[in-house]
């Protein structure tokens, strides 16, 4: 184990009073790297709380450069930033909140071409994104590179949450086990045509967060198989359990996708 410097041990003392993390867990967390892909509602929070845990390494994709109306629930960013590249905000305030991460920029947007390699050096990915073809996209490429998927959805008052590596066999179901498809274009509104709760946004992004900070760590019981549901109205959570699909596209008995040359550029 890495020996914490000093000042790690006061930064990180809540974290290492806790008996399920201690000075061993932060270690693994400071020598972790992830990648987030997106950096608005749901990314701002997550990489705000993964940068302050001290992960790292932590990636972000994201083509997109910051708008006013962005500033309503896109906590990473400020007025100032307005007009610039959410990655390089993003790695302004994670900077400013904690020197002992370094956050990776990629401005791009996600595609069949580019996602295996961005992909590969990271140990966990947290789907931030906000459209169905990206998080179809991202499911599948995790699925053949093996990697572990934390992924999260948020509209208007509600929001979901589960953790996908159904690499690792039964009982670990993936995206498309629960949705086998996206839906036809138009059913689904996006937020900028039906509205999202800022805050919501803040509470799907911080347990995001939680759950990369749990399989990062190996602690508490994982999301894998089962799928968590927020409705912010009604002050309700709960969890449904999902089981692997023998009849995935994916991760079936015969599975039809093997490669991403199926998948449109987003």
């Amino acid at each position: 184990m890495t020996e914490l410097a000093e000042a790690q041990i006061q930064r990180y003392a809540r974290h290492i009073v806790l008996r399920e993390v201690g000075g061993v867990g932060q270690a693994r967390l400071l020598a972790a790297k992830v990648l987030v892909v997106g950096a608005g509602g749901l990314g701002s929070p997550l990489l705000m709380y993964l940068a302050a845990a001290g992960v790292g390494t932590i990636g972000v994709v994201d083509d997109d450069v910051v708008s006013l109306s962005n500033l309503q629930r896109q906590i990473a960013h400020g007025t100032a930033d307005i007009g610039r590249a959410k990655v390089d905000s993003a790695r302004d305030r994670a900077a400013g909140l904690n020197p002992d991460v370094t956050l990776v920029p990629y401005q791009t947007r996600l595609a069949p071409g580019n996602v295996m390699e961005l992909l590969a050096g990271y140990d966990v990915i947290a789907d931030g994104s906000d459209n169905f073809d990206t998080r179809f996209l991202i499911n599948d490429a995790c699925y053949l590179a093996k990697k572990t998927l934390v992924s999260a959805a948020v509209l208007q008052f509600d929001g979901q949450l589960s953790t996908y590596k159904a690499h690792l066999g039964a009982p670990h179901p993936c995206y498309r086990c629960i949705f086998p498809e996206p839906p036809p274009e138009g059913a689904v509104p996006s937020c900028a045509q039906g509205g999202v709760l800022g805050a919501m946004a803040g509470i799907m992004g911080t347990m995001q967060a939680t759950e990369v900070l749990k399989e990062i760590l190996g602690i508490g019981e994982s999301l894998s198989g089962r799928l968590l549901i927020h409705d912010g109205l009604a002050s309700e959570v709960r969890t449904i359990r999902v089981r692997p699909d023998p009849a995935c596209a994916l991760c079936g008995e015969a599975p039809s996708i093997h490669d991403l040359s199926g998948h449109e550029p987003g």
